[in-house]
């Protein structure tokens, strides 16, 4: 009855993993993520939207990107479904799911600044990929200088 149950879980685990997709030497799933978008600042409000990427070669179910910002956001922000502010200069963003070698939605957020600076940086990293392993990270981190002129400035 155990060597049934074992060969049970074995089985289950066999089936989630190839439902996956393709899976590195360490048997996880592997993908690339990366985002690409614009950014813009006017007065205390810097609207930024950006669209997540899997270059694949495995599906993502999932993944949460971290947006860093130079300077305090103010005490009340109206966020997006999806988003949520994690920190006095922090917010986190689902991405929803990613096919492999696919685009997601594009992510809008327009956030008002504590002060009216004349420069900030947004940084944007993802801190969780749904259980893959993104073996590039040098696409999926992001750091981005916006003045304050009115003009959208891309990443």
């Amino acid at each position: 009855m155990r060597r049934t149950r074992v060969l049970a879980v074995w089985g289950a685990a066999a089936l989630a993993v190839a439902a996956a997709g393709p899976a590195g030497a360490t048997g996880v799933p592997e993908a690339d993520l990366a985002y690409h978008g614009s950014a813009m600042l006017t007065g205390d409000r810097v609207d930024i939207w950006f669209t997540p990427r899997n270059h694949g070669p495995s599906a993502v179910p999932g993944a949460s990107v971290q947006l860093s910002w130079s300077v305090p956001l103010a005490d009340r922000l109206e966020l997006p479904a999806g988003c949520a502010r994690t920190g006095e200069r922090e917010l986190v963003c689902g991405t929803g799911p990613l096919a492999a070698d696919g685009i997601g939605e594009q992510i809008r957020l327009g956030v008002t600044l504590r002060d009216r600076p004349t420069e900030v940086s947004v940084e944007l990293d993802t801190v969780w990929s749904g259980g893959t392993v993104d073996h590039n990270r040098a696409n999926d981190r992001e750091r981005l200088l916006v003045l304050a002129t009115g003009d959208p400035y891309s990443f």
